[in-house]
């Protein structure tokens, strides 16, 4: 098969450059793959490497040994050892210590290899994945290309409720096609598959895993406790297959709700890492010698959702009144306290490569608003709005749309419940509420897990024929301006027609003990994208 190859000669000729070929800089871009596809094939693949990150945290020598402590905001009796039902930040950090994927992302978005050691496509419909040799699980076994096949396809299955259902009903088959080798193929062609790949619902668990009371995966630690909404207790792989990681001994995850007491953990020294930093607290932290406060620009947001399916979300006037009850810039301003971006009711952040910046922004009105909320009949009703520090910033932006509201002539009732099942028992069941949503890899992932008309995780209910239809075709299409062009009318057809309105694009804030060494920030979502418990270390 002739495919054009990435591999050490491309490598070499970096390094010639000016570019090290450690660096992440050897990894595939989005255009990379885009042209190779288009000239007939592509392969991905790597010269030994074992993932080293983005800029200059191996810059220091690392540590061996020591154990941290990582709190995150969320925690529940729902917590899981199972990839593919992993919802909350705990559950990504969770089983992200005891499970490698096929591929990962860097922090630059770029897609490595993982267990995979070469990806190969001509059309970017059949896909030629060649494993790995020598990875063993945690129970001494070896990592197959059944482990691979029965990993993937479970997220097909209902019964097992993948959150990433969505993404699995591109894989047509998936099958062993050699002694380390397996073929996927597509029910249309997407050159972001080793994209896709690196979701941590496709985690790889061994083939015929059932139960999941404790862990059996090929990550860089072992599961010495699980007690979910306690905590989770992982201990170092002392097989683990990349040479010198993890450095820590062990890694104690828990969650703590509350934003206070996190931040009083931290200083306290009780913990070392924590996430979702309130921007009021960053002075704070800052001030304390011997801490400091990570920032991460991002593409996540907070967003108010209001069911189509339910009561007066029904009605498309609705949702466009309370769309311009959104003081953006006073969200950004008072909420975030400038740690955020100005949104504009559409998903990809002025940062993404397909975020398409024609779109007219759509201004604080209340006047407008009320206008198409007496067409909605809302004026005489009053309506509750769900919120939870579970979704970060909700409580404080309903409190100011609820003053919004009172201007033009709506009563909302500010409903806040508690953290603990937020996600399980009010998101997505609530007539109006926020769902908060972490950077997906790409657009393609993004789109497909959040507004596709049958993902699970359609926050609004939307179903337009027209964005699935775009959808399946940016999926195939290997020309950059014609796919930006796609992604671009998909953005207009959210911004104009779901049910979801985005105030601001938030910036990741963590606090963390300044001794925990090789930390940096990754556009993914907190803990460097979830993975950090194998690469960071304990200074002296």
């Amino acid at each position: 098969m002739t495919t054009g190859k990435f591999g050490q000669d491309e490598a070499n000729s970096r390094s010639s450059a000016g570019e090290s070929p450690g660096s992440a800089n050897t990894g595939f871009t989005r255009r990379d793959v885009m042209r190779a596809v288009l000239a007939g094939g592509v392969m991905f693949g790597t010269a030994g490497s074992t993932l080293p990150l983005a800029g200059n945290a191996y810059a220091q020598t690392p540590r061996r040994g020591g154990k941290i402590k990582i709190a995150t905001q969320t925690t529940s009796t729902a917590d899981t050892l199972d990839p593919a039902k992993a919802i909350q930040s705990i559950d990504y950090v969770r089983v992200n210590m005891f499970y490698n994927g096929l591929t990962k992302l860097n922090g630059k978005m770029v897609p490595e290899m993982v267990l995979a050691e070469e990806i190969n496509t001509r059309d970017a419909k059949l896909w030629i994945i060649k494993l790995r040799r020598g990875v063993l699980f945690h129970d001494g076994s070896p990592l197959t290309p059944a482990d691979v096949v029965y990993s993937l396809m479970r997220n097909k299955n209902p019964a097992v409720a993948s959150k990433a259902a969505s993404l699995a009903d591109q894989f047509e088959s998936i099958r062993v096609s050699g002694p380390a080798e397996v073929q996927i193929k597509l029910t249309g062609p997407n050159a972001d598959l080793p994209v896709i790949l690196s979701t941590v619902q496709f985690l790889i668990i061994k083939d015929g895993t059932t139960t999941f009371n404790t862990a059996n995966g090929t990550g860089a630690f072992r599961c010495k406790e699980f007690n979910p909404g306690v905590r989770t207790i992982g201990v170092r792989n002392p097989n683990y297959w990349k040479p010198g990681l993890p450095h820590l001994d062990e890694v104690e995850l828990f969650g703590i709700p509350d934003e206070p007491a996190r931040v009083n953990a931290l200083l306290s020294g009780d913990v070392h890492w924590i996430n979702d930093v309130n921007p009021r607290s960053v002075k704070r932290i800052r001030l304390e010698p011997g801490f400091t406060v990570l920032e991460s620009p991002s593409g996540m947001y907070t967003d108010l959702v209001i069911r189509q399916t339910m009561g007066i979300g029904r009605n498309p006037d609705f949702t466009l009144g309370m769309k311009y009850l959104i003081d953006r810039e006073q969200i950004k301003r008072a909420v975030f306290r400038g740690y955020a971006v100005i949104g504009n009711d559409q998903p990809l952040a002025p940062n993404h490569p397909y975020y398409f910046a024609g779109l007219p922004q759509r201004p604080y009105d209340p006047e407008r608003a009320r206008f198409h909320l007496k067409k909605a009949g809302a004026l005489d009703l009053t309506l509750p709005v769900v919120c939870s520090v579970a979704a970060a910033g909700s409580v404080e932006m309903s409190m100011l749309i609820q003053q919004s509201a009172y201007k033009a002539g709506l009563k909302l009732r500010v409903k806040r419940v508690s953290a603990d099942g937020y996600w399980a028992n009010h998101w997505m069941k609530s007539p109006m509420g926020f769902g908060n949503v972490n950077q997906r890899p790409s657009a393609d992932i993004h789109f497909t897990q959040f507004f596709k008309s049958n993902s699970a995780w359609n926050e609004s209910g939307w179903k337009n024929e027209q964005f699935d239809q775009l959808l399946i075709a940016a999926r195939a299409e290997t020309e950059i301006a014609k796919r930006k062009q796609l992604y671009a009318d998909m953005q207009v057809l959210v911004h104009e027609k779901c049910s979801i309105g985005i105030p601001v694009f938030i910036t990741n804030l963590e606090g963390v003990i300044s001794k925990v060494k090789g930390i940096e920030p990754n556009p993914l979502g907190g803990f460097m994208g979830y993975t950090a418990a194998e690469y960071v270390w304990l200074e002296n």
